[in-house]
């Protein structure tokens, strides 16, 4: 792992997003709340919220880092789900991989869900938006 011993600790923030398409079948069954495996947002969300919070646990050399605020954000859209993360904390090091790991298990998620209902749903589109704090400053998507 990185040594980050001599950084400053400093509020850093990391946005990320994701989608996930889906047939329209199950997009209306989203929107009626009628998939047979229940709430699938609610639980989408759930399970992104504690990704991020297990990240230095599946990525080899990723710190461990105490998260201050995860905010998933799931939206419906005509073609499936679009999904955005935002990841808060006081440390020496940034949470770009907790946000990114957020949205992508929020997105396996659904797929496991609704993967009887639809087998070629599929995530697209894992990336950055933007991020601040660190000797790096900020950076947004252009």
């Amino acid at each position: 792992m990185v040594d980050v011993t001599g950084r400053d600790i400093t509020v850093r923030t990391a946005q990320t997003s994701a989608k996930v398409n889906l047939s329209a079948h199950v997009v209306d069954l989203l929107r009626d709340g009628t998939t047979p495996k229940g709430d699938v947002l609610s639980t989408a969300r759930i399970a992104g919220i504690m990704a991020a919070k297990k990240t230095s646990e599946l990525i080899p050399l990723c710190h461990p880092i105490a998260i201050n605020k995860i905010a998933l954000e799931l939206k419906i859209v005509d073609s499936g789900v679009a999904i955005s993360a935002e990841v808060i904390t006081s440390d020496r090091t940034g949470v770009e991989m907790e946000a990114l790991t957020a949205v992508s298990v929020a997105g396996l998620t659904i797929i496991d869900m609704v993967k009887a209902l639809d087998p070629q749903a599929s995530i697209t589109d894992i990336r950055m938006d933007s991020k601040s704090g660190g000797k790096n400053g900020d950076w947004k998507r252009a």
